[in-house]
Parts: structure tokens; sequence; C-alpha cells
């Protein structure tokens, strides 16, 4: 049986509150990070060329964005519908197949590549809670890195394709970096297109009310985010420049992000169906508690 076709015995386990993930996917300031998430996947060379020749991203960047938002957040709090949306993601990547410019042969369900693109996930994770929230501790870093892996197999990602531990991801990331990875071009067209829109349109005004101070555009809060969130090595390989300064600024806005994010309310600071995830969560344990008095 092939990779593309392998499932285990069980079906995992759902999310539910108590889970990193439950706390963070929904958070809006993970729109933050997305951009950078997909120019790591496409210097993938599979990835960067089934994006460059079968993604929207360029025509409808906000319907793609919208898309992709609804099916991450349907891994975390979809209970059972996660399930289901691993095998429809499977089967719609199933035909994603092609032969890139340099002669190289792809397919979207190739075990690196798919697995790439779910783990860049932990290094997002982490990247967003350093600039923009509460570092993770040692431990917490070790509960995230073990819930991306029960995520990756809700998406039915090769369990071969999983390093062992933090330490093991962090060289696996950083040897794909180097030995992988590639100044792709459509990396540099997503790029590209981060520098024509303005930030979401689903993010809360007072997030998007701190690019101002900063002397930030619309039009540049995406590029100027996405440049300054990746990692130094991924911004030497794509050839972008990043000074002192702009390093200051990112830490300047990281800072009023994470004063403001926490005290919005639920309803601004997470995304939709996280906020009523979470209201039905809680409509349910309220359930639960009063059939246990009566």
């Amino acid at each position: 049986m092939t990779d593309a076709t392998a499932r285990p015995e069980l079906d995992p386990e759902p999310f539910g509150p108590g889970a990193l993930l439950w706390e963070g996917m929904g958070d809006q300031r993970l729109m933050l990070l997305l951009g950078g998430a997909l120019v790591m996947q496409v210097m993938h060379p599979a990835i960067g060329a089934a994006v460059g020749d079968q993604s929207v991203y360029r025509t409808d960047p906000w319907g793609r964005l919208t898309r992709s938002l609804t099916s991450l957040q349907t891994w975390v709090y979809g209970g059972p519908e996660a399930i289901r949306e691993g095998r429809r993601l499977r089967e719609m990547h199933k035909d994603i197949k092609g032969v890139d410019a340099q002669g190289r042969s792809y397919h979207a369900l190739s075990a690196e590549p798919y697995a790439w693109v779910h783990l860049t996930a932990f290094e997002r994770a982490v990247t967003m809670a350093k600039y923009f929230g509460q570092p993770y501790s040692p431990q917490e870093e070790r509960r995230l890195y073990e819930e991306i892996i029960h995520l990756g197999r809700i998406l039915r990602v090769p369990e071969r394709m999983f390093p062992a531990t933090v330490d093991d991801y962090w060289r696996y990331f950083h040897d794909m970096v180097d030995t992988t990875l590639e100044s792709h071009p459509t990396a540099h067209d997503v790029l590209r297109t981060a520098l024509t829109v303005g930030p979401p349109p689903i993010m809360p005004a007072p997030l998007r009310g701190l690019w101002g101070p900063l002397g930030l555009t619309s039009g540049r809060v995406n590029h100027f985010v996405t440049v300054g969130t990746l990692p130094p090595a991924v911004r030497r390989k794509l050839g972008l420049p990043w000074t002192a300064r702009d390093e200051v600024r990112l830490r300047r806005l990281g800072r009023a992000v994470a004063a403001t994010v926490p005290h919005l309310p639920e309803r601004a600071r997470y995304m939709p169906i996280a906020y009523r995830a979470r209201q039905v969560a809680r409509a349910q344990e309220r359930l639960v508690r009063a059939m246990r008095v009566a």
C-alpha cells in the first residue's frame, strides 16, 4: 500500500478544549504568519511547481485565504469533521502532478513535500509566540510538537515523516532549508502578491490600526511581516534584505500586538469557526454539569 492510500486502522481523536492548538489555531494573530508559511512551503521545488501551476493565489488571494482558513480551523475545531477534512485534502491533491520548468516531475502527495507543508506549522507557531505573544517554554514546545504530530495523523501525513522529538524537528527543519528549499520563482511571486494587498479584511480593526505608527501603508503590511518573520537562513536564500532597524520595527509591532490581542473580546480575538466552536464547547460543558447535578 502506498503513502497516498495508507490509512491507520483507527481514526485519530479530534482535538478539543485544553489542547494548545485549540487555544492557538483560531487566534487572529495566526494570519500574521500564514504568508511566511506559504513562502517556505513553495520554496520546496515540488510544492513551488504545483502551486505555481495550479493555485489561484494571484487572481483571488483573499478567496484562497478564506478557503485555507476554513480548512485549517476545521482540522482543530471540527470534531469528527476534522477527520473527513483530512481525507478530503488527500483526495483533492491526488491528481496534482506534473513536470516543472527544470524537467523534474512532482506529485502533491509525495511524502516529503506533503509532510513539509504540514511540519512548517510548528516553526510558525513558535515564531508567532516569539514575536506576537508569549514565547513557549521548553515543556510547552514539547507539548505543542506532540499536538502537531497528532494533527499530522489527522491529515494523513505518513508516520515515518515525523521527526521524533523537538530537537530532531529543528535538525530536520534546518536541513530542509539548507539542502532542499530553493529560491523558487513561486516564492518570489507570493512575496510580490503580499506586497500588493493590505491586511486581511477579517482582521479586527484594533490590529489593523497598529500599522500606522510604524509607517506601514496597507500595501506593505503583509510583505513586511512575512519577510521579517522568516528564518534568517530563508531570507538569505531568497536574497531578501532585512536590517537591524527593520527588526526593531517588527519587535515594536509584535509588542503592540501581544499587548492588544489578549484584551480583545473573544469574538474579535478568534476567527469565526474557532469562536463558534469555543462557544459550543462551553455550552456542552454546561449541559454535562447540569445533567450531573440533576
